[in-house]
């Protein structure tokens, strides 16, 4: 007698093995310094601490604009790495999210919070919020969600919480910004508006937060000039990665020179 086979459609081994490519393992653990006033404990994760000289001292989180091009070593990460003449560990996930509800992907780094492991870092490049309001309220009714990640005065919400808990390790803290268009149609051109309010509330929350710098890429990209986006005009392009990467090195070169 002939004993079937079982046959395992080619698209599920496809998606676990695209699975298991895209997430980075993580884990969390309370951290109990606050900074700003009325804003609760944030959690971290927590890795066993790894000593400096096997590891960078800088750690780079966030979603697609700090994920894009890490495969082939040309992320913003790298760039950065490359002005200081030092490496930079990347653990930002393209598609990862400030507000994150589920947990067995959201522990492996799709909520940025997750991508942090502990160790002897000064710096930590950090940028997130684009999908919360793109695929989280489709960038149209999107003022509770902007409230739980950050209020208007820049104190409250989920950003604040998860900038006061990586201060509370003793790094520094450089947020990134997000790219603009360049009067081009681009998927997210309806989030502008909505990225602009965004951002001015993390500028707010970089005026009130020792040792954070808020980089700006508002003015980057020339209007007319599509070279800063990949063909998808969302994401950075080589150049733009390797520009933007400079700015942040440039953040800490000078406050490291006037330290």
């Amino acid at each position: 007698m002939k004993v079937p086979t079982l046959r395992i459609p080619f698209t599920l081994i496809l998606a676990l093995f695209m699975g298991a490519f895209l997430f980075l393992p993580g884990c969390s653990e309370p951290v109990t310094r606050n900074v700003i006033e009325d804003i609760p404990v944030a959690e971290i994760p927590s890795e066993p601490e790894v000593s400096r000289n096997s590891s960078p001292r800088i750690l780079a989180m966030g979603d697609s604009l700090m994920a894009w091009h890490n495969m082939t070593g040309n992320s913003i990460a790298h760039a950065v790495g490359d002005a200081l003449n030092e490496p930079v560990a990347n653990h930002a996930i393209g598609g990862a999210r400030i507000i994150y509800k589920l947990p067995m992907s959201g522990a492996m780094g799709m909520k940025i919070a997750n991508q942090y492991r502990k160790g002897d870092w000064d710096w930590v490049v950090l940028n997130g919020g684009g999908n919360d309001l793109w695929m989280g309220c489709g960038c149209g009714a999107c003022d509770a969600r902007m409230g739980k990640m950050i209020s208007e005065d820049g104190r409250k919400g989920a950003i604040p919480h998860l900038v006061d808990s990586l201060r509370g390790t003793g790094a520094k803290i450089v947020y990134v910004g997000y790219l603009r268009s360049p009067g081009a149609w681009s998927p997210i051109e309806g989030c502008k508006d909505d990225g602009d309010r965004l951002e001015a509330r993390i500028k707010k929350l970089a005026d009130i937060v020792p040792e954070m710098h808020f980089v700006s890429l508002e003015d980057l990209v020339p209007h007319g000039d599509r070279s800063y986006h990949t063909v998808d005009m969302i994401h950075p392009s080589l150049k733009a990665s390797r520009e933007i990467g400079q700015r942040v090195a440039t953040v800490i070169k000078e406050v490291e020179a006037g330290s």
